[in-house]
């Protein structure tokens, strides 16, 4: 009976050595061969569609998912007594190829030269917005490629690289002041990198959160 709850015993032990060990060896295996955060989401560059002139608004084509092309009519104003000639001044076109993603603007309204009627994203363009510790900056190189999980798509793996590595981190470039009181708690900080996303079809919505893993070796 000794014998056997020994030798039980002894196979526990070596199950929880074993557990142990394949838990250190991974984190080990994960922190020499990647960088991974789950401080990312899905980015576009946003375009602002804006009148030429102030004026009402007279016609407006477009709804937000809409999708349009490059010198696409989206709204006209009133001409307010400008002359045949400038009728193209009274004209709002798009200046990208994209999809509607805000609608700013109602019918009769009165705009202003250089107010935001419509926000545009070309969906061709996304790319991961990430934010990686300091510790783990010196691993990350441009040109790396990139593991991506997407939320949207949590059982499809994307691709992608880095395509760019911030300059100063997100704490330096922060509206907020500065602490001036006589404590001091050290924080680790984070450096923003942008990941170009290799091709793909599904319609990825910016916002969206993601989880990265960067491919260091």
């Amino acid at each position: 009976m000794k014998e056997k709850r020994k030798i039980l015993i002894i196979g526990i032990l070596v199950a929880i050595v074993a557990a142990l060990s394949s838990i250190a060896f991974y984190y080990w295996y994960e922190n020499t061969y990647y960088v991974s955060t789950e401080d990312a989401k899905v980015n576009a560059d946003f375009v602002s569609v804006t009148p030429q002139i102030s004026g009402k608004l007279l016609e407006l084509n477009v709804g937000e998912g809409d999708k349009v092309t490059k010198n696409e009519i989206l709204a006209r104003q009133e001409m307010n007594n400008l002359p045949d000639t400038s009728v193209e001044q009274s004209l709002v076109r798009s200046p990208i190829d994209g999809i509607v993603v805000k609608k700013q603007g109602t019918v009769g309204e009165l705009l202003s030269t250089g107010q935001t009627l419509i926000t545009l994203v070309d969906p061709s363009k996304l790319y991961i917005s990430a934010n990686i510790e300091e510790t783990k900056l010196g691993k990350v190189k441009v040109g790396q490629p990139v593991d991506i999980t997407i939320d949207q798509y949590d059982s499809e793996k994307f691709s992608g690289k880095v395509k760019t590595i911030g300059e100063v981190s997100n704490s330096a470039i922060s509206l907020l002041p500065s602490s001036t009181s006589g404590t001091f708690t050290k924080v680790v900080q984070r450096i923003p990198i942008k990941i170009e996303l290799d091709s793909f079809n599904e319609k990825i919505l910016p916002g969206t959160n993601a989880i990265i893993k960067i491919h260091i070796k």
